[in-house]
């Protein structure tokens, strides 16, 4: 995902700052990591100097001032022509997950129990995320949780075969 064709998004919507940004971001996207500050400052510095976004003052609220930007011209149609263009499908890249299996087993370290221990972490998210979805009314916010359900059940599938794989093969080699 580029974050900065969503924030380019949510100013479609009007003019922001910054830490209404990110928060419009986490909301949308209840199952992936939370925006960092400094990634979304960096992101509306490139934005800017690119032509996509303009300052249009600052405002205060309360607290600390805060820059506020607003699309141009040239970020609306970035966001027409990123919404018009699929994405691709796979080869899906080794992620550090495939990276330490892989790693573990060739320095012959408990790559199952890596494997299972992981397959613990994946669980409970699962639980989170189907809590989430229960609870999810916007429809933006279930196909989002939706999408991250479904990538943690092929996570939870591969990691369930990858355990069945090493320790099947450990017991080969004996």
């Amino acid at each position: 995902m580029s974050i900065g064709e969503v924030l380019l998004g949510v100013l479609v919507e009007g003019p922001a700052h910054g830490y209404d940004l990110k928060r419009e971001h986490d909301a949308r996207f209840p199952g992936a990591k939370p925006l960092a500050f400094p990634q979304v400052y960096a992101t509306l510095n490139r934005l800017e100097r690119d032509g996509f976004v303009e300052v249009t003052g600052t405002a205060s609220g309360g607290g600390p001032e805060r820059t506020v930007y607003a699309i141009t011209p040239a970020g609306r149609e970035r966001v027409r022509e990123w919404l018009s263009k699929t994405e691709p499908a796979g080869p899906y890249p080794a992620d550090e997950l495939v990276r330490k299996a892989v790693t573990a087993l060739h320095l012959g370290r408990d790559a199952a129990g890596f494997l299972r221990r992981q397959r613990q972490v994946h669980m409970a998210r699962m639980r989170d995320l189907l809590a989430a979805q229960a609870e999810a009314k916007e429809p933006a916010a279930r196909i989002t949780i939706d999408h991250a359900i479904a990538h943690l059940d092929a996570d939870l599938k591969w990691l369930e075969n990858a355990v069945q794989w090493v320790t099947s093969t450990k017991e080969v080699r004996r």
